[in-house]
Order: C-alpha cells, then structure tokens, then sequence
C-alpha cells in the first residue's frame, strides 16, 4: 500500500504513527504502544542549570526554516526508524503546513532542534536532535512555550524515555490517549500563530507562572 500525505494525516488522527527498520529499509509499519508518551503542556521541568542555559545561554531559536536539516540530522545516527520514504512524506507534510520544525542555533550553527505533526490541537512530536549540551532541552522548552501559547492542548512524544520524563513527560495509557486526543481534534491551534518567545527569560518566567 502506497503511503499518501493524507493517509499519513489521518493516521496521526487515529492515533498511530510510520516507522521503519533502519535506514535503507523499504518499508515502513504501524505503531500505536500499548503505553504513550506525553508531556502535560503545564509540566515542563526547568532545572537550575537549564533555567540558567535558557536565560544566558548564547543561542537563537527559529521556526520553520531549516526543516530538511533538521529531520537529517534526526537521522543521523547509528540506528535510525527514518526511511527516504518517511523523509519525503514529512516534507510533504512541512510543505502543507502539517510538519514544523524548532531550530537551535550557536555562533550560525545548527546545533539542535526537533519536529512534528500538527493535527487539530494536537502536537505529535518526531524526533530531536542535540550537537552541543542542552540544545535539546532548549528546542524542548521553546517548544512547550509556544504551544501552550498557540492553543494546542496534547504534546505527544509517542514513547517516555529516561531523559524526556526527566523534563516532565508522562506515560499514560493507549485508551487515555486515544480520548486526549479525541478531545484535541475537537479544536484548533495554530503553530504560526503567536510570535516565538522573545527570549530564554520570558520562557522561564512563564514555565513557573504555569507549573
């Protein structure tokens, strides 16, 4: 079966997700886990030392400019799910206004970022990258910001790893899920729609008015 754009939207509203072997493997299979990850949009975890980063930290963030080389350098490792196939469909995708990406720059660098799927209010994200310390976290916490500020209601980060819950992120069950976001494509968010946060400041500032 041919994979389409509008097929890999609708499988996002119902709740699954492309993945692949490796690399250079053909195909690509279904996954909806039995448990999800997801990070409550009023519970993202500032540390001191990131607050710190975020505050003083000689970087920018940007939105939506460096798609392509942020989903490459997703796939830049060692082991990857990101087939040629999915990597053009998710370029689709960015063409069409359904795929964003977060940029992490240091000194004209791209050192870190992450991207997703917007379906509804809903965020579904990808995949993120890191080449200098807490260019990660630091996408992560722009991220947060903008949508809480945007309207969305649901950030998914599809499985829980050590280092997201760390951040926050919780595993709640595919049943519990499946009703979040049942709830969020009830409603509409927009990821262009509100300016990025001026600064690392007004972030942390607004992450502990929140949580």
């Amino acid at each position: 079966m041919t994979v389409t754009p509008e097929l890999l939207l609708q499988a996002y509203r119902i709740g699954v997700f492309p993945m692949a072997e490796h690399r250079d493997d053909p195909e690509m299979f279904w996954v909806d886990p039995r448990k999800r990850g997801v990070f409550p949009l009023d519970g993202f975890r500032i540390s001191r030392s990131l607050a710190k980063t975020l505050r003083r930290g000689p970087y920018r963030v940007t939105r939506n400019i460096r798609f392509t080389e942020v989903i490459d350098a997703c796939a830049d490792r060692s082991e990857t799910w990101i087939n040629k196939d999915i990597r053009d469909l998710y370029e689709e995708l960015h063409r069409r206004g359904a795929a964003h990406s977060l940029e992490v720059w240091m000194q004209d660098q791209l050192v870190g970022g992450i991207y997703g799927v917007s379906v509804g209010a809903a965020f579904c994200g990808e995949s993120m990258f890191s080449r200098r310390r807490d260019a990660s976290k630091i996408a992560l916490a722009w991220l947060v910001d903008l949508l809480r500020r945007s309207g969305f209601v649901l950030f998914d980060t599809q499985f829980l790893t050590n280092h997201l819950a760390s951040l926050g992120a919780v595993e709640i069950t595919r049943a519990e899920y499946h009703s979040q976001l049942a709830q969020a494509l009830t409603l509409q968010a927009d990821f262009t729609s509100v300016p990025l946060a001026a600064s690392g400041q007004d972030v942390v500032q607004r992450n502990t008015q929140t949580s």
